[in-house]
Order: structure tokens, then C-alpha cells, then sequence
């Protein structure tokens, strides 16, 4: 009854803090991070346990991660190559770069300065499509520009969720050891992966054959969580899984009505998501410690601003086009929550 009656809270919760941004013009996004701070545990205390309300919220980091596989397309990708490879490739690097120069200087240790800069590399890209889509700037030079970069940025989260296990190890015995289960993971699921890539055409094949909705459901749900689970068996991420399972998917033609019946899925339980991420603010820590989290934020900012303005002028587009492509990636992306979570769990942030 419990579990009932926090997931009731947060539905009245979230759907009257959503109504209220959606006539401010505030992305979704925001409204279900400020849910789970107004209801959160250091706010006024509606939910106390998060534990279970994380459950759910990891089941939708693994539809978002299936839902971006099936997505994956190679001839949509060919189209703006060179703005994916230099621009989101040169981003993703000399951010990273920066931040962990800056963090070493200030004493952190080499894992968690890589830790910190694949966190702050990573830019939002279901707000920024969002404001593109809404201002029908998705084919604009600034537009297909923020695309390429956003979508380099999503490939390297697979990476960075394989990298983060590795970089939170202690110790050269240790190490070794994981490197050794971590490839021997890797080479099962990769013999997983190409024979299912193979019959699952086939199978799709049969269930579309029984007309029934509910068997075809069922089967993408089961390839998602399945894959998922597998993953993880072996020592790899949930996330890892689940992205794998949607590039199988990819490859059929049933493709885009997987996602057409994913989606409400997806959407549910990735606001549980971003609202029990909310819920980890400590508002009294934000109080103590404003002068850092005010420069810090500025600081992220500046950064990432200047460092894709730097990378637009030097691919030949005009200042203004640079500006705008600076300040729409300038912030902190969704994903680097998941990665937040995954490297608490690692303790490579405390």
C-alpha cells in the first residue's frame, strides 16, 4: 500500500507542477525534476523512502536506452557525418579534456576526473529537440548542427556506462580481474547479439502473423527487459542491454511500431525517473553552499558554450549561427543523471 501511495502522490504531484510549466513554456523535463524536489525527502517530505520509487525509475533508463537503439539509424547518420564525427566527436573530447584537467588540479584522483568530465560532456538531448521541434528549427543550420552533436553524444553514453564500472576500481588485482570478466561479458553477449540479430526477424515474422497486439507487446518488452537482465548477469549494465536489444530491433521492418508501442512505457516510467532524480537534491547543502554551486553552474556553462562556439566557426559557419549552437548545448544533459547514479554506486562521486 505503501508503494501505491507514493506512485498516487507523485502522479497528482507531477500532473499539477507539469500543467503549471506547460503555460511558463517550461520543458516537461524541468517540471519533473522540480516534482521530485517540491515532494522529495529534504523538501516538504510527501516521500520519504525512495528506494522503491528508483526501482521503477530504472526500468525507464532501460526503455529510454531501447528506444535510442531502435532509433539508431546509419543512413540518417551518413547524411551529417562530418557534423556528428568533428563536431560532436571534437566536443565530446576537449570538454572532457578540460574538465579533467581542472579537476586534477583541484586534487581529485585521475577516475574521478574522467568520471566528472563524461558528466559534464553530455548536453540534453530530449530538452534541446524539444525546443527545436517546437520552434521548427530542426532543419536550420543551428538546428541540423545541435542534431549531429547530440547525437554523437548519445552514442558515447553506451561507451561511457562500460567505462564507468572500470574507472571505479581499486587496485591493480581487482582491476585485472574485472578487465578479464568484463571481456569475457562482452564476448558472450556479443554471441547473444548476432545470433538473435539473425531469428529475430524470423520471430517477428510469426507473432505479426497472429494479429494479436498484445503477443506483439509482450515480445518487444520481453526482447528489452531480456536483454537487459542478461547483461547485467554478466556483470554489465542494464542500460548496455537494453540499447543492444534495440538495435536488433532496428534492423527489421516492424521497427517503428516497436516504438509506436514502447513509447507511453518509455514516457511513464522515464518521469519516474527524472522526478526520483529530483528527489536526491539537498536543499539544505544548496543553501550552505551557494557561492560554489552558482560559479560552478556558470562555469559549466562558459565552457561548454565557448567550446562549441570554437568548433562551429572552425566548420566555416557564420558567428550567429555559432552563438546559437553554443547556447542551446551550454547545458548539463539527462543523461548524465544516469551516469550520476551508475557512478554513486561505484563511488567515484560522493
Amino acid at each position: 500500500m505503501h508503494i501505491l501511495q507514493d506512485i498516487v502522490i507523485i502522479l497528482v504531484s507531477a500532473i499539477v507542477i507539469i500543467i503549471i510549466c506547460s503555460r511558463l513554456n517550461i520543458p516537461s523535463v524541468v517540471g519533473f525534476l522540480l516534482t521530485g524536489m517540491i515532494i522529495g525527502p529534504y523538501s516538504i517530505g510527501l516521500i520519504k523512502n525512495t528506494e522503491d520509487i528508483e526501482i521503477f525509475a530504472e526500468i525507464g533508463v532501460v526503455l529510454m536506452m531501447f528506444i535510442i537503439g531502435i532509433e539508431f539509424s546509419i543512413k540518417k547518420l551518413h547524411r551529417i557525418k562530418n557534423l556528428i564525427l568533428i563536431g560532436g566527436g571534437g566536443q565530446v573530447i576537449i570538454t572532457t579534456g578540460i574538465v579533467v584537467g581542472a579537476a586534477s588540479l583541484y586534487g581529485y584522483e585521475i577516475n574521478s576526473a574522467v568520471f566528472f568530465g563524461f558528466l559534464v560532456s553530455l548536453s540534453s538531448t530530449a530538452i534541446v529537440l524539444k525546443l527545436l521541434q517546437d520552434r521548427r528549427q530542426l532543419d536550420t543550420p543551428q538546428g541540423k548542427i545541435e542534431l549531429g552533436i547530440l547525437l554523437f553524444q548519445d552514442l558515447c553514453v553506451v561507451p561511457m556506462v562500460v567505462l564507468i564500472p572500470i574507472l571505479g576500481l581499486k587496485g591493480g588485482g581487482d582491476m585485472t580481474d574485472s578487465l578479464i570478466k568484463i571481456a569475457t561479458a562482452f564476448v558472450a553477449i556479443n554471441i547473444v547479439f548476432f545470433s538473435v540479430r539473425y531469428l529475430m526477424p524470423y520471430a517477428l515474422n510469426i507473432i505479426v502473423k497472429t494479429r494479436l497486439k498484445e503477443i506483439f507487446i509482450l515480445s518487444s518488452l520481453f526482447a528489452c527487459l531480456g536483454m537487459a537482465f542478461l547483461t547485467n548477469y554478466l556483470g554489465l549494465s542494464f542500460a548496455l542491454g537494453a540499447f543492444m536489444a534495440g538495435l536488433i530491433i532496428s534492423e527489421s521492418k516492424y521497427s517503428h511500431q516497436v516504438v509506436a508501442d514502447i513509447l507511453p512505457f518509455k514516457e511513464s516510467f522515464n518521469s519516474l525517473f527524472f522526478i526520483s532524480i529530483g528527489m536526491l537534491l539537498d536543499f539544505n547543502y544548496v543553501v550552505h553552499n551557494i557561492p560554489q554551486v552558482l560559479s560552478l553552474g556558470a562555469g559549466i556553462f562558459l565552457l561548454k558554450g565557448l567550446i562549441v562556439f570554437s568548433i562551429v566557426i572552425f566548420l566555416k559557419y557564420p558567428v550567429r549561427i555559432a552563438i546559437i549552437a553554443g547556447m542551446g548545448l551550454a547545458q548539463v544533459g539527462e543523461f548524465s543523471f544516469i551516469l550520476v547514479k551508475l557512478g554513486l554506486s561505484y563511488a567515484l562521486i560522493p
